[in-house]
């Protein structure tokens, strides 16, 4: 069974996407910018998504423990550290498999950074 979960993005109804889907025990996190944190350095901006996405994966069924991948999209190379440390903050104990690419840019030109991940639900019977 199929199940679409909404975030707070503007641009879901525009670009026709889902802040998560979850097919079964997996969960699927879309690109996740920092909407509402657009000006803040890439450290808050980190935070900001990863919040996100801990909100998309709860209304999921599911907990940062569950996540297995991460893709983190930078703008600018040199946030590689600040960008890093924030996400070690949240996944430090969990460490997923995780992958950090430097863009050319995002949606907005104040994005430093845009995060999506995937998760697998252990206890298959939580929703």
């Amino acid at each position: 069974m199929r199940q679409n979960i909404s975030g707070s993005s503007p641009f879901e109804p525009v670009i026709g996407f889902s802040r998560a889907v979850r097919v079964g025990n997996a969960v699927h996190i879309s690109g996740t910018a920092p909407v509402g944190a657009d000006d803040a350095d890439a450290t808050t901006q980190t935070r900001h998504v990863l919040t996100l996405i801990q909100s998309a994966l709860e209304k999921a069924g599911a907990k940062l423990e569950d996540i297995v991948r991460t893709r983190m999209y930078l703008t600018h190379a040199d946030d590689w550290e600040q960008v890093g440390r924030a996400h070690g903050e949240f996944f430090g104990s969990i460490r997923p498999a995780s992958t950090m690419v430097v863009v050319a840019a995002l949606l907005n030109p104040s994005w430093r950074v845009e995060i999506e991940a995937d998760a697998v639900i252990s206890n298959t019977e939580s929703k």
